[in-house]
């Protein structure tokens, strides 16, 4: 026995609406039939099965032959729903392939104007998107880092922080971090070089990040909210501002 709620949930899943899952689902069921036990199957009224059936049909997944005077419907195989996602995947490779060509003139528009790019993220998924923006770059010098790990491990499991070291370190970019952390430690590596400073003294809680003439700011309070400031003079700015910060929170480790 099938559980129809669950199948219905996976067609939705895979592109159907509620309604042509429901439609499909029980034309599948009954075989050859009329729009009106269609309808009664499904539980969707009969005007509104015409309408379900014809996008069904226009997808493949159903069709219609006449019996004397009668329409039938016909569910398709299964199997045709391996060949919609299977056409979408092409559909969506065919459009990644036309934008990335059309990148490096969408992106020379935002710079004409001579003004600094600014992107505002909001959230969680937003935080998490920053994050990914770093991991995509081409990044040939050092990141220059401040961070909290506490407000850090506030709102990332130590698993996602895992993953993010992991594919940092595929691509081979290399970070230098001041820090804060109230009840621990992080030692170097030969990635990541960091540098722990009193909580106490400097009360960092955001997490700064400038690459590729770039500034990403995290703030984590009650209310995520980040921004990344893409510009040449800004991003060399605090760069070495961090660079200062590096060198001085030197007598702050420990012999």
């Amino acid at each position: 026995m099938y559980n129809k709620y669950m199948l219905e949930k996976e067609l939705q899943e895979i592109g159907l609406n509620e309604k042509e899952a429901k439609v499909y689902l029980a034309s599948l069921e009954l075989g050859q039939s009329t729009v009106q036990d269609i309808a009664k199957k499904s539980g969707v009224n009969r005007a509104t099965a015409y309408f379900i059936i014809d996008a069904l049909m226009k997808m493949g997944l159903m069709s219609s032959f006449h019996k004397g005077k009668k329409q039938y419907f016909v569910a398709a195989d299964p199997d045709r729903l391996v060949e919609i996602l299977e056409q979408e995947k092409n559909t969506i490779e065919k459009r990644k392939g036309n934008l990335q060509k059309l990148l490096p003139q969408l992106q020379s528009l935002t710079k004409q104007t001579g003004k600094p790019v600014v992107k505002y993220y909001e959230g969680k998924e937003g935080i998490k998107s920053m994050v990914e923006e770093i991991l995509k770059a081409s990044i040939k010098e050092i990141v220059s880092m401040a961070y909290s790990v506490d407000e850090i491990n506030k709102f990332f499991s130590q698993e996602e922080v895992n993953k993010w070291r992991i594919k940092r370190m595929q691509r081979n970019i290399k970070t230098r971090s001041i820090y804060t952390y109230k009840e621990g430690m992080r030692e170097s590596t030969t990635d990541s070089q960091r540098r722990k400073v009193p909580f106490e003294k400097f009360p960092i809680s955001c997490d700064i990040a400038v690459y590729d003439n770039k500034v990403r700011i995290a703030s984590f309070s009650e209310r995520l909210v980040g921004v990344i400031i893409e510009d040449k003079e800004i991003a060399k700015s605090l760069k070495a501002i961090l660079d200062l910060a590096w060198e001085a929170a030197e007598k702050y480790q420990e012999k």
